[in-house]
């Protein structure tokens, strides 16, 4: 039998501080629902539903109306900072509760819902200490998208308070007369509506006049507010970086990538490690190992961790090894999930004989003879016309849209900073006719950033549409072939996303939830290069690394996974914006004079670097299919 003591003083639960901006949050978010309902619906605030909708903030009288209308949206825009623990929407909170309290007094003579927005505002400033996180990096581009968001949502609410509302005996207005008058409601003006007695109309043009005068004052705020810059690295922090990857670079083949310029770092009190990390949708990524020494990784991680918490980002590492996968779980307490593993390959031991290497040692002599020539080459070596034409070429054969890529892409070719890196190009004359003659006898390139001082990793893989089957084994062969010549000793191919799975679920013997769960993974490779980039990579017998997702708790996964698909380019949630805009967006402005263009695409365009690079994309292998890369870990 038990002998411990149970103190009678104590409560018999708890509540976790770190769960009360949730509740609040929640609370905010239906307060602010109701609120709403109850003024664009006559019949809500009637019957059984108004002692409920006594509770709440807002009034019956016409100027109510339209407090609880603003009041609700208001609310309800800011739930979902409160769960994050915002301060500014505390203070926002903090300070429509009173509006909301002395509505119910005057409007209401409601001393009981006054009470109930008073208890709210009791508790959160009882709670006070728990909302204490910093607003996100913004830009003042936020406040068009505000106008057209909260426009539309406007109108449309603008449109059913006017059809809820009972019109005059003169007839049924139209819709045409309801659009007209939701128009000219939101700028305060009368519309062509009546309704059966003055009130009724009151209501109606309250509400309209309140949601004008909430987009009006929501937008000017939004766009006089200090803005604070997107992530972009600092020539200062590259510069850092650089120097850390001289001393530290060989240890992962993604630490290169830390210098895409769309990127955030933060570094260790002593200088001597970094981790660079990109904020999309509240979730703080971070790619890669941290950069620098591994004794100094913890106060990086430290720092990073207390960025997130400072900001109430939610913390994630996409694309780590197994050894930053150890550290980042013992000093923040995270989880790790293997996401797949990185084909890894030893020139010293590369060959193209044997009965394993005889398809694509067919497939290179095939291609040989139909007249293609590889060069490999650094990009330093190559000339100003040269890098043009590549970044040319990579921007015409790119398969999307917009460039993919993140963890495992650096996002530009042909700087001078980069000029280590290795290009790998195909050449054969083009017929008469062929598109892109600019391109000239350029068919297919490769691109290698430096892994340290002995390796390279693949951030690049383009090829021409019309070109022949098997271009892209004869480049690879050609960069293994020709790197111990430039001292390479080990490369680092493409990245496949659950390639274990795929291999034990083919194997014999693999059970009923192995084979079910490949099945699902050869379902999703018809929209994502999953089983094609494993097999394109098992073809060169490399060494398969793995590599890891570490995440604070299972159910973060769907956001942080959303998240990476945003980072990674395969969601797109910006408006689609012409190139002359797009030059002016906050990180795609030039670096420096002595500097050229970043990304790959055309001249006049935005660079790539400040979207997102092209590890990724599809195995291309010999198929027809797109273009090659580290695949995005999404």
């Amino acid at each position: 039998m038990s002998t411990e003591r149970v103190d009678p003083r104590r409560p018999r639960w708890h509540l976790r501080p770190s769960a009360v901006p949730k509740i609040m949050g929640s609370g905010a978010a239906v307060i602010g629902f109701l609120d709403v309902i109850s003024a664009v619906f006559p019949a809500f605030r009637n019957g059984r539903m108004h002692h409920m909708a006594a509770v709440f903030p807002g009034t019956v009288s016409s100027l109510a109306a339209a407090t609880s209308v603003v009041t609700g949206i208001l609310l309800l825009m800011l739930a979902h900072a409160l769960k994050r623990g915002k301060q500014r929407a505390w203070w926002a909170a903090v300070l429509l509760l009173p509006v909301g309290a002395a509505t119910q007094l005057v409007y209401r003579h409601s001393i009981f819902g006054a009470a109930v927005s008073l208890g709210l505002l009791v508790l959160l400033i009882r709670h006070r200490d728990e909302f204490t996180a910093l607003s996100d990096p913004r830009t003042r581009w936020r406040a068009a998208v505000n106008f057209v968001g909260l426009s539309a949502l406007a109108f449309a609410l603008g449109l059913i308070i006017t059809s809820a509302h009972p019109a005059s005996e003169r007839g049924n207005p139209g819709f045409t007369a309801r659009c007209e008058h939701v128009l000219l409601g939101l700028f305060g003006f009368e519309g062509p509506v009546a309704y059966t007695s003055d009130r009724v109309g009151d209501v109606v043009a309250y509400s309209l006049g309140g949601l004008g005068l909430l987009i009006a004052c929501s937008t000017v705020y939004l766009l006089l507010r200090p803005a604070r810059p997107v992530a972009e690295l600092s020539e200062e922090d590259e510069e850092r970086l650089r120097a850390l990857l001289v001393r530290h670079g060989h240890r992962d083949s993604l630490g290169h990538f830390a210098l895409r310029r769309d990127k955030s770092v933060v570094f260790s009190p002593s200088g001597k490690a970094a981790v660079c990390y990109r904020v999309v949708s509240g979730v703080a990524l971070a790619s890669g190992d941290p950069i620098g020494d591994v004794e100094a990784w913890p106060g990086a991680i430290e720092r990073f961790m207390d960025l997130t918490r400072a900001y109430a980002w939610l913390p994630a590492v996409v694309g780590c090894s197994e050894t930053g996968g150890e550290v980042w779980t013992r000093e923040t307490g995270l989880d790790a999930l293997e996401l797949g593993d990185e084909a890894i390959v030893t020139t010293s031991e590369f060959t193209l004989q044997g009965r394993a290497m005889r398809n694509v040692r067919q497939m290179v002599k095939r291609i040989e003879r139909s007249g293609y020539e590889c060069r490999v080459r650094r990009v330093r070596d190559l000339t100003e016309d040269e890098r043009q034409r590549v970044r040319l070429a990579a921007d015409a054969w790119r398969g999307t849209d917009t460039e993919r890529g993140f963890s495992m892409a650096l996002g530009r070719f042909g700087e001078d900073e980069d000029g280590d890196c290795v290009v790998v190009t195909a050449h054969k004359e083009r017929e008469p006719g062929a598109p892109h003659p600019e391109l000239g006898d350029l068919r297919a390139v490769l691109h290698f950033v430096p892994w340290g001082k002995d390796g390279m990793s693949l951030e690049l893989m383009r090829r021409d549409r019309a070109a022949d089957p098997g271009l892209n084994e004869l480049l690879i062969v050609a960069a293994l072939q020709q790197a111990s010549e430039m001292g390479v000793a080990r490369v680092s191919l493409n990245f496949a996303m659950f390639r274990s799975a795929l291999a034990r679920g083919e194997r014999i013997g693999a059970g009923p939830v192995l084979r079910g769960w490949r099945g699902l993974l050869v379902f999703l490779s018809r929209w994502f290069q999953i089983e094609s980039l494993y097999k394109f990579n098992a073809k060169f017998q490399p060494e398969w690394v793995p590599r890891f997702l570490v995440f604070p708790n299972s159910r973060d996964l769907p956001r942080i996974g959303f998240a990476i698909m945003q980072a990674e380019g395969f969601v797109t949630l910006a408006l689609p914006l012409p190139a002359a805009v797009q030059r002016f967006l906050p990180g795609r402005a030039k670096r420096a004079p002595h500097r050229h263009q970043t990304g790959y695409a055309a001249p006049g365009t935005a660079p790539a670097a400040a979207s997102a690079g092209s590890r990724s994309g599809a195995s291309g292998a010999s198929d027809g299919s797109d273009d090659a890369g580290h695949d995005a870990v999404a």
